[in-house]
């Protein structure tokens, strides 16, 4: 008998393998065996070993290799007991790339879910639900171990882990003690039991934690809650953000979950680890002996891997969906972050504040990363296009460290825990959060990533306070075009390390993205959000809208479109189309940033270009908005004014902080101060007030009788980035007949006197406003900042007779306010400076 060797076998085998114009073809089918050849006829049954076999191929040096490797992925769903991994073994080269792609028309699963069959109805009562409502199966296991887990899809739809409360409801802490590190909760419900396991999620400002309960102490109508080690100190004792207490806005929201004896809504389930049962209750529609229902097995499904000096490079996905993932951290551990679901493994607050980077810090913190189903590190030159992530627990995409040359676009991130894409080293375990990266080998940076033209909807789902994009410490990295919605926090973040000290960042561009449907859960929010220097960095071209309103907000006025947090500096921000100028510029750098035209008078074109563009214009199909939920109402311009003597500017300025009020400014003449800009809810900020100063008369202007806008009347209208506001005050008739006939005037006279506008447009006045409170009348002109308004004015007359005319006829309705002088008429207040 002649042997053949076993070398010379291995290349007879390999030469089987589809040769093909774009190189050699390592077909993968469901219905395949890892003992076929791995053609089109006799595919393979798995991707591990096609990755195996293309490995073969690039170590032999196969012909077939020169254009490349493409591992073709047939239709159906591929159940992994183990992640992918992309070795440095793997790499390709620019001219032979590896690429693992979906056949034509098929969309191929990678999936690290388990299903759950074989349910039945329960024979008991349980939680007082009729008899058979509730539905049971045996929980999945592997090699004989209980599989833990903390999500569980129904035909692909998130049901909800038990919990106390109905619906969206949550309820409100009563108290917080620090140092017995317990909090009390009402407990008026009975039936609500303490089971081994049981949670709290809170939420406190930017973020949520989720805390194991160790016991619960009821008395009575209220309970007192402690906690397992180590989040119980982690919470208690780190100072941001933490639990709230506020007699305004509410005390911090939480709910219970986790537990039997909260099993009783349509949607929910519970993991009964004790017995090995799972229990579940339909929602109206579904039946479950013919639904597919998923658990969550792996954390991780592919990781891409290289070192240092030995990268992953040029390995491609296309047409990949990644479902299905796991993350049992908050289970283990508990769950308290810092921000951006970067979770506190360590966090106090100094008792001397100062560090040698920020003299006034007082916190200090060391943070973990999330798991996530795609973990990409020390890699260049790979790329996903036109994948799916669906349905995981936790982030769906990271770039975590040493990545750079890679490009993630056209891809579909939907029902996602936590943030869709995190890029960037944060902050490693052993690094304080608040310090500013500085790195000695280049090689170790997040550097000149694309991340372009992703739908990016209903993620953040569980994590609340994660994003859509969240970039670290990253450079010369792109992120435009992308449509991010219906998230719970902030659209994207860029930076890391509350510090205007110099750090690896820099010229890093935020571009031409849609973000709208956002700051679902939690405020103190923004469309694009920045932290710490990044010189020659750009966010340009944005369209940032729709904000959702949050019932279980700490402070409902501070969502905004643009937030520079602290440190942030060397930015360009302008050209952002944004529904209002709500920013935020918090304790920026020294060197500051330059901000221009970031307003709704931005060209609409630049609000219609923004987003995903073509080819992958058809993701805008996946679109995730909850229409039920309600939206911000937009601030209005209003104005208040403070009669009586002795104001303690700072004392109002302070009162007015929690407001919010769009473009505040204060104004005043001998005892009245107007405070003018946009608000919401002035009723409110009026009882504030007069709380704060009861011996003043408060008077609200939110009847607006005129309202001149220069980019609604004048044609070819280009607004100025910058205005300055002019204020002043007169008062009418006490006729009413007259009061009448004035505002009347006003109602008609864009119709009747179309030359009073034209002049208005001739002298560039960018808006002029006339509210109402019973007689008196404020008067707001803005003008471009710079100008003056005495070399403005003349212009409204100039060529246009018509407005001197108008102007007369002004004159019988106006008269000075009390104090003003006989030949005063209009009296000008002066801005009160801000320090």
């Amino acid at each position: 008998m002649c042997l053949i060797p076993f070398n010379k076998l291995l290349i007879v085998f390999l030469m089987v393998f589809t040769i093909s114009a774009s190189g050699a073809e390592i077909w993968v089918s469901p219905s395949g065996k890892d003992s076929n050849i791995g053609t089109k006829s006799n595919p393979l049954a798995t991707v591990h070993m096609a990755m195996r076999k293309a490995r073969e191929l690039r170590r032999l040096k196969d012909p077939s290799i020169k254009d490349g490797i493409r591992i073709i992925v047939m239709n159906g769903t591929y159940y992994l007991n183990e992640p992918l991994f992309v070795r440095p073994e793997d790499s390709g080269t620019a001219d032979s790339p590896t690429t693992i792609e979906a056949d034509a028309n098929a969309k191929p699963i990678i999936s690290g879910g388990i299903e759950i069959k074989n349910w039945k109805k329960s024979t008991t009562v349980i939680n007082g639900l009729k008899k058979g409502s509730v539905w049971v199966a045996d929980a999945p296991t592997k090699a004989g171990t209980l599989i833990d887990f903390r999500q569980l899809w129904v035909n692909d739809k998130k049901a909800v882990r038990a919990k106390n409360t109905a619906g969206n409801a949550m309820e409100r802490i009563l108290s917080w003690d620090h140092e017995e590190q317990t909090c009390w909760i009402p407990f008026k419900d009975k039936s609500v039991k303490f089971e081994p396991g049981m949670e709290m999620f809170i939420v406190q400002w930017w973020s949520n934690a989720n805390l194991r309960i160790k016991n619960i102490e009821v008395q009575k109508d209220s309970a007192k809650l402690s906690f397992e080690e180590p989040e119980s100190r982690i919470q208690s004792e780190h100072p941001w953000p933490a639990p709230w207490i506020s007699k305004n806005n509410g005390n911090s929201a939480y709910f219970l979950n986790n537990a039997f004896s909260l099993l009783n809504e349509p949607g929910e389930w519970y993991l009964d680890k004790k017995n090995a049962k799972i229990y579940y209750i339909p929602r109206d529609g579904e039946e479950i002996n013919t639904a597919k229902v998923t658990a969550p097995f792996l954390e991780n499904l592919l990781e891409v891997k290289g070192t240092i000096d030995s990268p992953v490079h040029h390995f491609q996905f296309k047409g990949i969906s990644f479902q299905y993932s796991n993350w049992l951290r908050p289970s283990q551990q508990g769950h308290v972050p810092l921000q951006s679901g970067l979770y506190l493994l360590d966090a106090y607050k100094l008792k001397v504040p100062g560090t040698p980077n920020q003299t006034n810090l007082e916190n200090q913190a060391w943070v973990g990363r999330p798991r996530a189903a795609v973990e990409v590190n020390y890699a260049n030159n790979i790329q996903f296009e036109l994948c799916r992530f669906e349905h995981l627990a936790s982030t769906g995409l990271d770039l975590n460290k040493g990545t750079n040359h890679n490009t993630v676009k056209g891809n579909l991130f939907k029902d996602i825990g936590g943030s869709a894409i995190n890029v960037g080293i944060f902050s490693e375990e052993a690094f304080e959060a608040h310090l500013p990266l500085i790195i000695k080998d280049e090689r170790e940076m997040c550097s000149d990533e694309v991340i372009s033209d992703n739908l990016i909807t209903n993620v953040t789902n569980e994590d609340w306070g994660t994003l859509g994009i969240s970039a670290g410490f990253v450079r010369n990295i792109t992120i435009e075009h992308n449509e991010i919605s219906d998230v719970s926090y902030s659209g994207m973040a860029m930076g890391w390390g509350w510090t205007h000290t110099p750090n690896v960042m820099q010229n890093n561009k935020i571009l031409a993205n849609k973000i709208h449907h956002y700051a679902k859960h939690l405020h103190d929010v923004a469309g694009i959000y920045t932290l710490s220097a990044q010189p020659g960095s750009r966010i340009e071209e944005n369209y940032i809208d729709k904000v959702y309103n949050s019932p279980y907000a700490h402070d409902p006025f501070l969502w905004l479109y643009l937030y520079t947090d602290e440190g942030s500096e060397g930015f360009t921000i302008k050209n952002n189309w944004i529904a209002e100028k709500k920013i935020l510029k918090n304790h920026n750098g020294p060197k500051g940033n330059i901000w221009e035209h970031n307003d709704p008078y931005v060209s609409t074109k630049i609000k219609d270009a923004a987003g995903i563009r073509a080819p992958y214009k058809d993701l805008e199909k996946e679109v995730v908005i909850d229409e039920k939920w309600g939206l911000q109402e937009m601030p209005k311009p209003y104005a208040i004014e403070l009669i009586g003597s002795d104001f303690d500017i700072e004392k109002i300025k302070s009162t007015l902080t929690g407001f919010r009020i769009v473009g505040q400014e204060l104004y005043q003449w001998k005892n009245h101060l107007v405070i003018y800009g946009k608000m919401n809810q002035p009723e409110r900020t009026k009882r504030k007030l007069a709380g704060a100063f009861p011996s003043l008369e408060i008077k609200i202007y939110e009847d607006l009788v005129y309202d001149f806008q220069n980019f609604e009347r004048c044609k070819d209208s280009k607004p100025a980035s910058d205005w300055e506001n002019v204020v002043l005050t007169a008062n009418l008739p006490a006729d009413e007949k007259l009061q009448k006939e004035y505002v009347e005037h006003h109602k008609t006279q864009f119709e009747k006197w179309p030359e009073v506008a034209k002049g208005f447009c001739n002298a560039d006045f960018q808006q002029l406003q006339v509210f109402k409170n019973e007689r008196q009348l404020i008067l707001v002109i803005s003008i471009p900042k710079g100008e003056n308004l005495d070399k403005l004015n003349p212009k409204t007359t100039e060529n246009n007779p018509r407005v001197d005319q108008w102007n007369a006829l002004m004159k019988k309705y106006q008269s000075g306010i009390e104090g003003a002088k006989p030949d005063e008429t209009w009296i000008f207040l002066n801005k009160v400076e801000t320090k």
